[in-house]
């Protein structure tokens, strides 16, 4: 049976993704956060320096932020994944036929019949018990767990380079012109970023780019204008 070019196969597919995601949600967040940032920062002077260690202290404090939540994150779902299989390899040395005909009472539910589902409960479970059992069941590829290092590094990674843009843009263009010339630098990021999300997650790209570029914009505005008016009163 031919396969489809555009849906994914293979082994590995479920933790690839995770970090696929987990990169364009980070440098999402880098973007958007760092922007906020060093924007409302413009907001309240001109002084380089100022948005600069300010913009540097957003991009360290952030990216450690990222890694340190998805590997908490990733490392609860991997935690709970392995002792689910622990579970199941328990009960398939102590209980193998309960576990036989509970294998086949799910291809049942799924619509073959007794027999037929019977022997594909044999089969799969010859070939490879833990993996049926635990597709069948659990809904988990014992060969496919989520890296909580991978998603971590992605997402530290992603965040740094997400924010370096906004932070760059910022420094490097003439103070009257580097806000205007941010926000517009920071909404083609993130529509790219949310183009990318909405590919991976087989989704429609114009709403999530629009969700995407109208909330950091947003964001943005929001901090200059906390920004400007801290800087109008502040000595």
């Amino acid at each position: 049976m031919a396969r489809h070019d555009d849906e994914p196969h293979g082994s590995g597919i479920n933790n690839r993704l995770n970090w696929l995601r987990a990169a364009v949600l980070g440098a999402n967040d880098g973007i958007v956060s760092t922007a906020g940032v060093v924007v409302g920062v413009a907001g309240a002077t001109t002084d380089r320096n100022a948005i600069l260690v300010a913009g540097v202290a957003a991009v360290a404090a952030g990216a450690m932020s990222m890694g340190a939540g998805e590997y908490v994150s990733v490392s609860t779902q991997s935690d709970s994944e392995q002792a689910l299989l622990d579970k199941e390899r328990r009960e398939l040395e102590e209980e193998p036929e309960e576990e036989l005909a509970e294998l086949a009472a799910i291809y049942v539910g799924k619509g073959l019949d007794e027999d037929l589902a019977l022997q594909v409960a044999l089969q799969l479970t010859g070939h490879d018990a833990l993996g049926a059992h635990a597709e069948a069941e659990l809904g988990i590829d014992p060969d496919d767990l989520t890296s909580p290092w991978a998603a971590a590094g992605a997402s530290m990674l992603a965040f740094t380079i997400g924010a370096l843009l906004p932070l760059l843009t910022i420094l490097l263009v003439v103070a009257d012109l580097r806000v205007g010339v941010t926000m517009g630098t920071v909404a083609l990021a993130l529509a790219l970023t949310g183009w990318a999300s909405a590919k991976l997650g087989y989704g429609p790209t114009g709403r999530a780019v629009l969700r995407n570029v109208a909330g950091g914009l947003f964001a943005m505005a929001v901090t200059y204008l906390i920004g400007t008016l801290l800087g109008a009163h502040v000595v």
